[in-house]
């Protein structure tokens, strides 16, 4: 019994990337991963809300103390909000379209950073070892779990990958508004200046159309697989470092063996988990911040024109 509680704590399977396998729930076609999902969203919009409850303006009542937020979590909120709006999606976009899109933007930065910290948090762990304390069987078969949350979704390149489609789709008709079909054209062929100029550049432009055509899938593919990536990355080196101490167990070192290398494991396992809430908050960035970028980039010539018109005299 001893054995099998060393083992449920300190996640002993043999294979540590099978902790991070999106798996069905019970016999159900539904996965843990889609759960996670919907309750991860729902988390986020019930602490956004809290947040701009807390932002929000007083009464006049309050003097100066209305236009402060009335929580921490409120001002911690509103600072990344700031930030994030005003140092990098407006001078990447442009004002007009980073405020048509930041609502968008900041939502996906938000979710995608709920669905990694949740990643982090051993609910599934948790839950086996419930079910193991009350002597019901956990151990299912290896595509299903007895869990009914928890995971890192974002470590499922299905998740990864429906979150850059998303994208995709919103920079998609994002340059069908902005050029219309002609223009989305043009820009697959290098712009107006290439289609429109001299006759001798209508040899490359079959080379720009092929290229051009390959990024719009490629661009959010690497999105997908960016996230996925670094996610499973970071997991299984977590999960590595958990299964020292019982790995020494099996092996039949002493106890004294047994509870160095689980202690120096426990440190390092503490460490890796303070760099992977690093990791956590970078990847919903870059994740946000590459698609800003390729919403913009649907929009250049625009953003070329104000710029000249906008540039000094020489």
């Amino acid at each position: 019994m001893s054995f099998q509680l060393a083992t449920t704590l300190l996640a002993s399977e043999a294979d540590p990337v099978s902790h991070l396998v999106d798996k069905q729930l019970g016999d159900s076609p539904v996965m843990l991963s889609m759960v996670t999902m919907v309750v991860c969203a729902a988390l986020v919009c019930y602490l956004l809300a809290r947040a701009a409850r807390a932002i929000s303006t007083g009464p006049v009542s309050m003097g100066n103390k209305r236009y402060l937020p009335a929580t921490k979590f409120g001002a911690t909120i509103e600072v990344m909000i700031l930030y994030l709006r005003d140092q990098m999606l407006t001078p990447v976009m442009g004002e007009r379209l980073a405020k048509k899109y930041d609502g968008f933007l900041l939502s996906l930065f938000f979710f995608i950073l709920m669905l990694n910290i949740v990643g982090l948090i051993p609910f599934i762990e948790v839950q086996e070892f419930i079910y193991f304390l009350r002597g019901l069987p956990f151990s299912m078969a290896e595509h299903q779990t007895n869990a009914i949350f928890g995971g890192a979704a974002t470590a499922s390149i299905s998740v990864t990958a429906g979150l850059a489609i998303v994208t995709f789709v919103v920079v998609q008709v994002q340059g069908l508004r902005e050029l219309g079909v002609k223009g989305w054209l043009e820009h697959l062929c290098g712009g107006a200046d290439i289609v429109h100029g001299s006759v001798f550049l209508w040899l490359i432009v079959p080379i720009i159309f092929v290229v051009e055509f390959v990024g719009l899938f490629v661009k959010p593919a690497a999105l997908a697989i960016r996230l996925f990536a670094n996610m499973v990355a970071g997991h299984t080196l977590l999960l590595t470092l958990t299964m020292f101490g019982t790995m020494a167990l099996k092996a039949g070192l002493g106890m004294f063996a047994v509870s160095s290398i689980t202690v120096v494991s426990g440190v390092g396992a503490v460490l890796i988990t303070f760099l992977e809430v690093f990791v956590a908050l970078l990847q919903a960035f870059i994740f946000m911040f590459l698609s800003s970028v390729f919403i913009s980039l649907m929009a250049h010539e625009e953003h070329a024109d104000g710029h000249a018109e906008g540039a000094p005299a020489h």
